[in-house]
């Protein structure tokens, strides 16, 4: 991954385009750079220009303050007085508490799913296991962590509660970027692929404790990734 921020700011602009007018501006807006911090696309302790935002995007500066309040309050940018907005350093005390409360949602999901075994939702799972396996073999790294992302939201949607879902994607953005990062160490791909594959045969042979165990592994194996990205991208960190 280049060290060179992206230009999300053309981004933006074209974006900005498609804006809706029947929702607020200001929600749209905080998708956006959001979903820019996250991709990296954005880096950590890069400024965040509210102006031009605002003029790429063609709206005042109200709705970017907006959005950029709601990601200041959720730990993703950090306003300093007099000096601006910068997209926040990874925190561990954040990642580690994103990755205890999302543990806790997944394994609630899994131990639900394999005692109550639906064959649309091992179905659907295991179509997203095909294509991530291809997107491996591209190594494309943000479609293979789209389709992550997609496979945990499979599960979560079908234990009926929407709710759930929507917590697991709120608190698994703190370890996306890392997760970004880390999708290009050695033999990352098939570590999840495998671990997939072990939660989805778990839920299949209606085995709680089975899926329990898999699901667990698999949101720990962030430890794996903290032990060395620290030293490969200090300046990523607080």
């Amino acid at each position: 991954m280049s060290n060179a921020p992206v230009n999300y700011l053309d981004k933006a602009a074209e974006y900005g385009k498609s804006i809706s007018y029947d929702r607020p501006a200001s929600g749209q807006i905080y998708g956006f750079v959001r979903d820019a911090i996250v991709s990296m696309e954005l880096l950590p302790g890069q400024m965040i220009s509210e102006t031009a935002l605002a003029a790429k995007f063609g709206v005042s500066r109200t709705p970017v303050r907006e959005a950029l309040i709601k990601l200041a309050n959720l730990g993703f940018v950090e306003v300093l007085p007099q000096r601006g907005t910068y997209v926040s350093k990874f925190s561990m005390k954040n990642i580690l508490e994103a990755r205890f409360i999302r543990e806790a949602l997944e394994v609630s999901v899994v131990s639900y799913l394999a005692e109550h075994t639906q064959p649309e939702v091992i179905a659907a799972a295991e179509a997203i296991i095909a294509e991530q396996k291809l997107a491996a073999e591209a190594d494309d790294a943000l479609l293979f962590q789209s389709l992550d992302d997609k496979f945990h939201q499979v599960l979560a949607n079908h234990t009926g509660h929407a709710r759930v879902a929507e917590k697991i994607e709120e608190e698994k953005a703190h370890m996306d970027r890392v997760r970004n990062l880390s999708l290009h160490m050695r033999g990352q791909y098939k570590r999840i692929l495998t671990q997939h594959r072990a939660i989805i045969r778990a839920i299949k042979a209606g085995s709680k404790d089975e899926a329990i165990s898999a699901m667990s592994i698999h949101m720990r194996g962030i430890y794996k990734v903290l032990d060395t990205l620290p030293q490969e991208h200090p300046e990523y960190f607080q």
